[in-house]
């Protein structure tokens, strides 16, 4: 049986999100003071509670282990808000597939992620159907990261290229899990990944951890010799 949504947090109490890498500290288009003031206002014109304002200041956006998204999705997971608001949607990820997971975490859990400048905003029809194209976009991308590895893997094994011990799971659940990696995923956030599409284990289990994708990869790093 499916698990039951759980009731959404109120709309509007939000958590406001920044982030600036190192490089865009001096940006002032991209500053955090910008980013800040950009939040507040929308939040004024809505009516929106500003429960907190978390932030991340000299941290890439190549996937979402940062201190500062991990306490602001702790915060919406308890339901002290009801959304996640950023300025930019880079300023939370710049991946397709990490936001398509933020919105879908977001259904799960009641809470809405809101980015001004797309005007994504899934509780409106308007940012409903740029969540749907996201999430659409995403699978694809999916499909396609995993289609090249796949492909490069059979070209190695063509060649004679020792690619490790026998694998116990599919090639294109290990194809998945490294190009995650190679992309700069978590461990955590591949095993999030993989256990929201459903993916079962190497040994049939419902349930991926960051351990279990960390042998995962040890096993394809470290092939055994000829």
């Amino acid at each position: 049986m499916a698990k039951a949504l759980r009731t959404p947090a109120d709309p509007t109490s939000v958590i406001g999100y920044l982030r600036v890498s190192t490089s865009e500290q001096a940006d002032s288009g991209l500053s955090l003071n910008a980013q800040r003031t950009a939040i507040v206002n929308h939040c004024a014109q809505k009516g929106w509670v500003l429960v907190e304002m978390v932030e991340d200041a000299g941290y890439s956006a190549k996937n979402l282990s940062r201190p500062g998204m991990a306490r602001a999705l702790d915060l919406l997971a308890t339901g002290a808000a009801g959304a996640l608001v950023v300025a930019k949607l880079d300023r939370a990820t710049r991946s397709v597939i990490d936001a398509a997971n933020l919105l879908a975490q977001g259904q799960r859990e009641g809470w809405a992620l809101v980015a001004l400048d797309l005007g994504l905003d899934p509780t409106s029809p308007a940012g409903e159907l740029v969540a749907t194209i996201m999430a659409a976009v995403a699978q694809w991308e999916r499909r396609a990261i995993g289609a090249r590895t796949s492909d490069a893997l059979a070209a190695k094994k063509a060649a004679g290229v020792i690619l490790g011990r026998p694998a116990v799971l599919p090639e294109f659940v290990t194809a998945r899990i490294m190009d995650s990696h190679a992309h700069g995923a978590s461990l955590s956030g591949i095993a999030r990944d993989l256990n929201e599409a459903q993916v079962p284990t190497a040994h049939g289990g419902q349930r991926w951890y960051a351990s279990t994708v960390r042998a995962v990869i040890q096993r394809i790093a470290t092939p055994e010799k000829a």
